[in-house]
């Protein structure tokens, strides 16, 4: 299962694998207090589409889009949560104050459609 959580909620043992999606380290987290496999920048949005979206709940499907066709050009650096999520429960963390409009729950959107595919 491939899940999505706020890096500043606690760590369970349901999360599984942990990826962090961000490609700003979250702020006040001490890496040793962020307990993960690794840190994935580079499956993050550019920062051109990052700043572009800004969090604009009024530009989330055209972000979506966006974000998907640097996915589709970048397999490289998401294949390693598509390895985990087919091993068993892999967590998505970011640290964005909206919960619904995110990297995460668009990569995590996705990662699910790469999965279903196989």
């Amino acid at each position: 299962m491939l899940l999505v959580k706020r890096v500043y909620e606690p760590t369970e043992s349901e999360d599984g694998t942990r990826f962090l999606v961000e490609r700003l380290w979250p702020r006040g987290m001490k890496k040793e207090s962020l307990h993960m496999e690794a840190w994935l920048k580079e499956v993050a949005p550019s920062n051109d589409l990052r700043r572009w979206f800004g969090h604009d709940p009024e530009k989330w499907d055209e972000f979506r889009q966006r974000y998907f066709a640097e996915l589709d050009g970048k397999p490289e650096t998401w294949r390693s949560i598509i390895e985990a999520a087919r091993r068993g429960d892999v967590t998505l963390l970011y640290s964005s104050h909206d919960t619904e409009h995110n990297n995460a729950v668009a990569l995590q959107a996705y990662l699910k459609a790469r999965l279903s595919e196989h």
